[in-house]
């Protein structure tokens, strides 16, 4: 990423991403040139505007039905003209993931039992010296 260009995520709402584009020291005729892919496909449908008051350029992909689905579906954002990738934003659902989480979680509870019992454990063998 350049650091003259700096994309920010404002929100995510009704199937859309929103964020907003900047580029410190830019030229007064600047205008990006947006591309968002998923899977290497290009996502259609992206509108970037100029906001003056803010002087930044506002980014909204939409995000089609068919590209969503189970487990982290990613999009990439990249300026096509600076040939520069600006970020991304992951999507996460289904089951299969709801899955993933739960047999983490059972396994860092695990460790932590193991933990609490090794501490106890010093505790009590430093308390007797």
């Amino acid at each position: 990423m350049s650091e003259n260009i700096v994309l920010t995520k404002l929100r995510l709402v009704e199937g859309v991403w929103h964020g907003s584009l900047k580029h410190h020291g830019r030229e007064a005729d600047w205008k990006p040139n947006i591309e968002v892919t998923h899977l290497d496909f290009p996502v259609d449908g992206v509108v970037v505007e100029e906001d003056r008051v803010e002087e930044a350029w506002r980014v909204s992909v939409p995000i089609p039905t068919d590209r969503i689905a189970d487990g982290v579906q990613t999009f990439v954002i990249r300026d096509r003209g600076e040939d520069l990738l600006l970020g991304s934003f992951s999507i996460v659902a289904g089951d299969a993931l709801a899955e993933d989480i739960r047999a983490e979680m059972s396994l860092l509870r695990a460790e932590l039992d193991m933990l609490k019992k090794a501490f106890r454990r010093h505790c009590v063998e430093t308390a007797n010296h």
